[in-house]
């Protein structure tokens, strides 16, 4: 057996008798018989063999297919400056900055994000990130629990991405279906007995939902609305805030993260100053040292790392920082007039194109209600048309199980992307 410790034949010994047993194997005598056989393994390689095998490898992946898969992470542009600004040397860990005299960048790089937050979703104050967007809404239910001293039970619909919601369940949240008919949700509905009450917007088919109609639903019982947003999406729609959410949480991919095979990605919570306690992960703030000069500090951590694990309010620890802060990156290289801009082209070529799957024949599953850049479409046999457009090289939209398929589209597709997906789908249908 292979040791990778320091420890000498005495220290081993001496620790095997400490524990009652005579050699190592025995530690593992409950193991199955099936694993002391030795591996089949192929042949030891060099190193050059071995970069040469990987490279071989890495060869047969296909990439630059126009990607029409959406869902909660999708394929925008991602500027390389963004690459080129997080690679740098203060930036290569991520982890916490106790220290605030020698983490300067890091930690005015968490503000900034916290900063970007705030002023998208029109909130008091942000976190510095939670894991990703479906661990951000599970947060939120436990959050909206505290703060109303009830027990953790939220209202949803079916318009709340799938994923967040088996999320919040693991989290040991009751969770209510609220009416869900024509793409939107019914939030006359609501149980008076819930902590919280969530509404996505635009949901997981694309559509506008009413956040202004899920507040008053969830003051009224005297519960939390939570707003799950796509942060591209709050550069041309009213923030949250505005419109009565008391929490905003979402995933931050879109702002300048590349689509990484499930991630890692960043988690977005905001809500009033009112509430700064009871958000979970920690708050970078802004003061000034001794000589009255800018200086950044964690002025919140309300997690189990830093405090009592009893008295925590998340189990929260690592923050995303290196992902938060190509977020930040991107929003600043974009500013306000280039967020939006990348929010009306990618509402522009998605209408383009739900017009002509239209006039394709085609049906949209919710042709009355609004949508930006992700829509619902109807194929009698949505595996046959996502394998003739992978065929064309074209990643199709999500097959939703019930003869739909949810389509997404942003501001990289191009026309001819675009008319090439129609003219497939027609064929294949």
């Amino acid at each position: 057996m292979a040791r990778f410790t320091p420890h000498t034949e005495a220290d081993i010994q001496e620790m095997l008798e400490a524990i009652g047993v005579e050699t190592l194997d025995d530690l593992f005598a409950d193991v199955s018989p099936k694993f002391e056989d030795p591996l089949d393994l192929s042949p030891t390689l060099s190193e050059y063999e071995a970069l040469r095998d990987v490279e071989a490898r890495a060869g047969e992946n296909v990439s630059g297919m126009p990607i029409f898969l959406g869902a909660g992470a999708y394929d925008r542009i991602t500027p390389s400056s963004i690459g080129a600004i997080i690679s740098r040397g203060e930036f290569l860990t991520s982890y916490t900055p106790y220290q605030p005299e020698v983490s300067q960048g890091h930690l005015q790089a968490i503000f900034e994000f916290q900063s970007v937050i705030s002023e998208l979703t029109g909130l008091d104050v942000a976190n510095a990130s939670v894991y990703e967007g479906a661990n951000a809404v599970a947060e939120a239910a436990l959050m909206t629990a505290r703060l109303t001293k009830r027990d953790p039970k939220v209202a949803v619909s079916a318009g709340l991405n799938p994923r967040y919601r088996e999320v919040v369940e693991t989290y040991g949240v009751e969770v209510v279906e609220l009416p869900f008919d024509g793409g939107t949700t019914d939030f006359a509905a609501v149980p008076d007995d819930v902590s919280g009450v969530f509404v996505q917007s635009p949901n997981f088919f694309g559509v506008v939902e009413d956040i202004e109609a899920a507040s008053e639903a969830a003051h009224v019982v005297d519960a939390l609305c939570v707003a799950v947003c796509d942060p591209i999406s709050l550069s041309v729609l009213e923030a949250p805030g505005n419109l009565g959410a008391d929490i905003a949480v979402g995933e931050a991919q879109p702002l300048g993260m590349p689509l990484l095979f499930g991630g890692p990605y960043a988690g977005y919570m905001a809500t009033h100053e009112k509430f700064v306690r009871q958000l979970p992960g920690r708050i970078a703030g802004e003061t000034v040292d001794q000589d009255g000069k800018l200086a950044y500090v964690l002025t919140l951590r309300g997690r189990e790392q830093d405090i009592r694990r009893a008295k925590a309010n998340s189990n929260i620890c690592t923050n995303q920082a290196v992902t938060a802060l190509a977020a930040t990156v991107y929003a600043a290289l974009m500013g306000p007039e280039g967020l939006r801009e990348v929010a009306e082209l990618s509402i522009s070529k998605a209408h383009y194109l739900a017009d002509r799957l239209q006039d394709a024949g085609l049906k949209l599953s919710y042709p009355e209600a609004p949508f930006l850049w992700e829509f619902a479409v109807e194929m009698p046999d949505v595996d046959r048309v996502n394998d003739a457009l992978l065929h064309n090289s074209i990643v199709g939209g999500l097959d939703l199980g019930d003869g739909t398929m949810l389509v997404a589209v942003t501001e990289k597709r191009t026309r001819e992307e675009l008319d090439a997906l129609v003219e497939v789908v027609a064929n294949a249908g």
